[in-house]
């Protein structure tokens, strides 16, 4: 039997909540915010479904409608709304006193309604534009909205019928026809849906995105920003959306020219500021392609008398710099602003004290490539016709990559960074040396003797018998990685110590240190000796062949006593990071992917990296992370001219051979 409610116009000062409705309990229900867009529409449109009441002592309580009424009394309360009073009056459906189905009446409206389909809504809002002359903003306006979520839902609704229909019917999904309003044209998108239901029956979001990347770039893309002005000049055809960000440069080709084009100029202005020999363009920087291809680097200049004050300037700057960077309080936007200025002006230090040599400059060239949204430049690279092989020549670096030179002059250390790296160094062999006790007591016994004994000079200068510490200064002492003077440590927690007595005089010192065994005694002597080794990086085999060839006995690998850390990587450019993971631990699609990252983002990856090499690494990748430390920290990396003040870029010296 039907229930029929008599038509009643009530008052809105007269309206009331009613117990029995379900959302009685869920006040937040009707907060302001939550029936904003409903005040808003009946502002508009006014009540388009009356409210079910009962009498409730001589009051109308509403039973169902409870939102509807909310934003009534919203509309009262707001002067600005026009025509809504407490004595207005709206219409509504009575509900009998000795009704018992009160509850029920007030639950079947409330889940009955079954949410619109998201299909239906999106057309709705397509047919309120383009049949009843709505704009967004207008219907924004009604549906309590904002206007960049009504173009949102457009763009849906003015998806080709066909994706439409085919969305209705369940052949593809609400996502999969989301895809299609990546370019706004219906008819690419019905050739594109066609085209890829005839190679699959199931459609994904991402093939449909994929395949529309190939008819246009949008003006948001990180290209087709930069290349829009021009692409319009020259009247390349763009399909407008709703959302001007979703806009296409529906001339795929011509952006590429362009973009090959301004890649070209950039390439071409890099060439004729550094004097190289060529120039050249590529939109993607292909690693793979590139394996065949040499690189030179440049060399140490000495600078004159204004460049030298300049440099001065900078590394005064530099230290003020970094001071601010401890900072743990630093918003992310300063500390990149930091980290920016740094680069800056460690590149032009770098510039003033090294140069490509001409015979370099003749054969070499620069590459542009777009990379993290900008232009990208690959400098001093050298054609496989071009390489030559340069036995002994000093401050020249071709080769062609992973062949014949080592890459220690990829990337040019600041001498502050240098200095300190020389510091890491000499803790890392004072460890080893620790560990080896037998072999360094023996280095000391035939150095004190032979300094005494033999004619001419010292057999090496890496030790001072002086009984005083070396003195090792490092700028972030405290944020190195731990594990040299970790090993130390252990080292001296298993020294026999029980002679070394204040209380006792030195003869009665030295009577206890004679009575120790000869293995005691070769630890002792080992820890002291490793306490003065000198800072450096690699030994010349024929100025100080003593020190190489322990070096490489006792620490084949730094990295048994050194870690890379933040530490070290915070100091690096963000493009050296990428270089690194990139060509010297073959991740080069991880490197791609965090072209667009912060410098901070990247510095972490790097540390996490290498404090625990990730599972999903092959063996070659791992390997070469576990190996992976600057050149000319390493026993097997590049020789070094110590008579040099702070060496920026070891370079191989001919046939000297290489150590740590």
């Amino acid at each position: 039997m039907t229930t029929s409610f008599k038509p009643v116009s009530v008052a809105i000062g007269d309206l009331v909540s009613h117990p029995a409705n379900v959302r009685s309990n869920s006040p937040e229900t009707y907060d302001p915010e939550n029936i904003a867009h409903l005040k808003a529409s009946i502002a508009v449109l006014g009540l388009l479904q009356p409210l079910m009441v009962q009498k409730l002592d001589g009051k109308y309580a509403v039973l169902a409608g409870g939102r509807r009424h909310a934003a009534l009394k919203e509309l009262v309360a707001d002067r600005a709304a026009k025509g809504f009073t407490a004595k207005a009056k709206i219409d509504c459906r009575l509900v009998p006193e000795d009704c018992d189905v009160t509850t029920a009446l007030s639950l079947a409206e409330n889940i009955t309604q079954a949410p619109m389909n998201a299909i239906d809504e999106f057309e709705a809002f397509a047919r309120m534009m383009e049949v009843d002359d709505q704009t967004p903003e207008t219907i924004a306006k009604t549906f309590g909205t904002t206007v960049a979520a009504v173009k949102g839902r457009l763009r849906y609704g003015l998806i080709h019928p066909d994706i439409r229909a085919a969305a209705r019917a369940k052949t593809i999904t609400l996502d999969t026809m989301k895809a299609f309003a990546e370019h706004p044209s219906q008819e690419v998108q019905r050739e594109v849906f066609e085209a890829l239901t005839k190679e699959d029956s199931y459609l994904q979001a991402y093939t449909v995105r994929q395949a529309l990347k190939s008819r246009g770039v949008q003006v948001s893309d990180d290209i087709g920003a930069f290349v829009r002005a021009d692409y319009e000049a020259r009247g390349g055809a763009v399909a407008a959306d709703l959302l001007e960000e979703h806009s296409v440069l529906e001339d795929a080709a011509l952006v590429e020219t362009i973009l090959l084009e301004k890649l070209g100029a950039a390439a071409e202005e890099a060439r004729i500021k550094l004097g190289f020999a060529w120039a050249d363009a590529m939109v993607r920087y292909d690693y793979a392609t590139m394996a065949d291809y040499g690189r030179v680097y440049p060399g140490p200049i000495e600078p004159d008398e204004a460049a030298q004050k300049r440099i001065d300037e900078i590394t005064a700057e530099l230290e003020k710099l970094q001071l601010e960077m401890e900072d743990e309080g630093l918003e992310d936007g300063a500390y990149n602003a930091l980290y920016e200025r740094v680069d800056a002006l460690e590149e032009e230090a770098r510039d003033l004290q090294e140069a490509y040599s001409a015979e370099d400059l003749a054969r070499s060239g620069v590459i542009a490539s777009w990379s993290g949204g900008q232009v990208t430049l690959h400098v001093g690279l050298v054609r496989p016709e071009d390489t030559v092989k340069k036995e002994g020549a000093r401050g020249s670096s071709a080769s062609p990559t992973g062949e014949e030179a080592p890459d220690a002059g990829e990337i040019t250390y600041p001498a502050s960074l240098a200095e300190d790296l020389k510091t890491e160094r000499a803790m890392a062999l004072g460890a080893a040396m620790a560990l080896h006790p037998e072999a360094t007591l023996d280095l000391t016994l035939f150095k004190l003797v032979s300094d005494v004994l033999a004619s001419g000079m010292s057999v090496t200068q890496a030790i001072k018998i002086d009984a005083r510490k070396e003195y090792r200064s490092h700028a972030k002492m405290d944020e190195i990685d731990a594990t040299s003077l970790e090993q130390v440590a252990a080292a001296h927690e298993a020294l026999d110590l029980s002679w070394l007595d204040d209380t006792r005089a030195p003869a009665d010192q030295f009577a206890a240190f004679r009575a120790l065994e000869a293995g005691e005694k070769a630890k002792l002597v080992a820890y002291a000796t490793a306490s003065t080794t000198q800072s450096c990086f690699a030994r010349d085999r024929q100025r100080d062949s003593l020190m190489h060839a322990f070096e490489i006995e006792i620490m084949p690998d730094i990295r048994a006593h050194w870690t890379p850390n933040a530490a070290l990587f915070n100091r690096f450019k963000k493009a050296w990071l990428l270089k690194i993971l990139g060509e010297d631990l073959g991740l080069a699609q991880e490197a791609v992917t965090l072209a667009s990252s912060s410098k901070k983002e990247i510095v972490a990856f790097c540390d996490k990296l290498f404090a625990e090499p990730f599972a999903t690494l092959t063996d070659a990748q791992r390997a070469a992370v576990a190996a992976w430390c600057p050149p000319m920290m390493q026993t097997a990396g590049v020789a070094c001219d110590e008579a040099e003040p702070a060496a920026e870029t070891p370079e191989p010296d001919g046939d000297i051979a290489q150590a740590a």
